[in-house]
């Protein structure tokens, strides 16, 4: 659930994904789900001469299980609080 949550406070930024069979999709994020697929508006490809029938889409949904990284703006990045977060989450016992 820390993904998801850290993922939907990033709604309406600017992120790169790179997918698992290396294409990286430059966009803005719309919305995230519990399972970590990702919608992206305006997108563009970052190698559009590899992938030229990408030209013409402006919207994709991804699939969370292709996903590689998420690349996302430096500035947007509360590190502590993830930090935080991260410890948290750590220390409650599992069932």
């Amino acid at each position: 659930m820390l993904f998801y949550s850290f993922f939907k406070s990033l709604v309406g930024k600017d992120v790169v994904v790179e997918l698992k069979n290396d294409l990286s999709i430059c966009g803005t994020l719309h919305s995230v789900d519990q399972y970590l697929n990702i919608k992206l508006t305006d997108i563009s490809v970052t190698d559009p001469d590899k992938y030229p029938h990408m030209l013409s889409v402006k919207n994709c949904f991804i699939r969370g299980s292709v996903v590689r990284y998420v690349q996302l703006p430096a500035d947007e990045v509360d590190t502590q609080l993830l930090q935080d977060a991260a410890r948290k989450e750590a220390a409650v016992p599992t069932r």
